[in-house]
């Protein structure tokens, strides 16, 4: 009771495979294009909302209508998830 909550506590086994790693995860605080987007008030606005919603799930379906919080969204995918080279057209 006294420990803090881990992942574990919040995730189920079907869910675990959608957990990105740490190492990843340390990757957003490094990227200055995230960075510059999170300057954004408007951005910041809408991720602290998010993050008080009592229903996140239809608050993101909303949210991801917006251009900017795509962008976001965009961002750390591309952070976490580097698109594959061979799917990259040459410049």
């Amino acid at each position: 009771a006294d420990s803090p909550w881990s992942v574990e506590d919040i995730l189920s086994e079907d869910e675990e495979q959608d957990r990105v790693p740490l190492q990843k995860l340390q990757l957003l605080g490094e990227s200055e294009e995230l960075r510059s987007l999170l300057l954004n008030p408007h951005l910041r606005q809408l991720l602290l909302t998010v993050d008080q919603a009592a229903d996140k799930s239809s608050l993101m379906k909303k949210y991801m209508q917006e251009p900017l919080f795509v962008e976001f969204a965009d961002c750390c995918l591309r952070i976490v998830e580097p698109p594959e080279k061979e799917n990259i057209l040459p410049e």
